[in-house]
């Protein structure tokens, strides 16, 4: 699930990224093209009822491909995602919007 949140300004999107976690996997971390895929720069917190949540500010008027990772080696894409391209590895990686 993403949700997001303009500034006054409109310059900045604040956007909360949320993985259900049908997997029950241990940990979860976000990666995307607003931290070079990094599996170190955005952890997502894990919830009471399992799932994961991050949110980041991201510049606006953009498109970011991002996937989530899931107990460190396995990435998934995001059900409700803004749309999806296709990637080098022959899969696809979701796109936020902002």
């Amino acid at each position: 699930m993403l949700k997001k949140n303009y500034s006054k300004t409109g310059t900045v999107c604040r956007v909360t990224f949320k993985y259900e976690n049908e997997e029950q996997a241990e940990s979860a971390v976000l990666a995307g093209e607003f931290n070079a895929w990094s599996l170190l720069d955005a952890p997502m917190k894990k919830l009471k009822n399992g799932s994961f949540s991050t949110t980041l500010s991201l510049e606006a008027g953009r498109d970011y491909r991002f996937r989530y990772v899931l107990d460190g080696n396995i990435w998934v894409n995001e059900s409700d995602a803004d749309g999806y391209a296709p990637n080098e590895f022959g899969e696809a990686n979701s796109v936020v919007t902002t």
